[in-house]
């Protein structure tokens, strides 16, 4: 204690003092930054890993969870990652999830198995695939192929129906088509060895596989081949007797059935 007043009361002793005070606190802050950079170092250097946003269920092709992004794309350090951790979501192609996967979990290699190319793992979203039977003329079975593209027409007999939808009493059936889908890709083509109908699978959402399925059992469907590029859409029109034969407009038609 004497020796600090003896310091301090003279200026070359104050000075001094000062000094030793700052060689200690850069003594310190050396310490301080060599400690955090041993702790930098164990921990390792910044990781880029793919989290599940979404609960992934068992099954769930890899190519969905790449293409509809349930993954957040995270950076960690080194030590947080987990034993196969995947950063790039192209290796999630041609892999099925083999277990459910919970939101937060980083994405493995260990929670995705290499799968063989299915139907469904094709399939993303409100996609659906549907077979259709087809007549050899309806289907151009022997000219549609497998990856080709389509648009559809559905033929039905209609009858005139009141304005809430009821039909008229003594309403003689009228037979009426129309292109009720376009630009359609065909999936498959499963020809019947013994001759008959063949089935033509198509890829399509799932409301357009529910006026299909009614078509097919109802009605009478017709497949068109498209161009394989430089197709352009075409309004869709209602086609009957009279349209083709009397030239009357597609509108006044459909009025007369009691459409809008």
């Amino acid at each position: 204690m004497e020796l600090v007043q003896r310091l301090t009361s003279t200026r070359r002793g104050t000075i001094a003092l000062a000094t030793i005070a700052a060689l200690l606190a850069g003594a310190s802050i050396l310490v301080y930054l060599n400690n955090y950079r041993h702790s930098v170092n164990a921990q390792g250097a910044p990781a880029t890993v793919l989290v599940a946003k979404q609960a992934i269920a068992k099954g769930t092709p890899g190519a969905s969870v790449a293409t509809n992004e349930w993954f957040t794309t995270t950076t960690i350090r080194q030590s947080q990652l987990v034993n196969g951790a995947i950063s790039d979501p192209a290796t999630l192609r041609g892999r099925v999830a083999i277990h459910d996967i919970l939101p937060g979990q980083q994405l493995t290699t260990a929670d995705f198995a290499v799968g063989a190319n299915t139907a469904a793992t094709s399939l993303t979203k409100t996609q659906r695939l549907i077979n259709i039977p087809l007549d050899s003329a309806h289907g151009l079975i022997g000219q549609v192929n497998a990856g080709d593209h389509v648009d559809v027409f559905a033929g039905f007999n209609v009858v005139k129906v009141d304005a809430n939808g009821v039909p008229v009493s003594g309403g003689q059936g009228r037979a009426v088509l129309k292109l009720i889908m376009q630009d359609i890709p065909v999936a498959s083509v499963n020809k019947n060895a013994n001759g008959g109908s063949t089935n033509v699978s198509l890829k399509v959402t799932d409301l357009q596989a529910e006026d299909l399925a009614f078509t097919s059992d109802n009605g009478k469907l017709w497949l068109v081949l498209r161009p394989p590029s430089g197709a352009k859409p075409v309004p869709p029109r209602l086609v009957s007797v009279e349209t083709v034969l009397l030239g009357i407009p597609p509108t006044v038609v459909q009025r007369s059935f009691g459409g809008r």
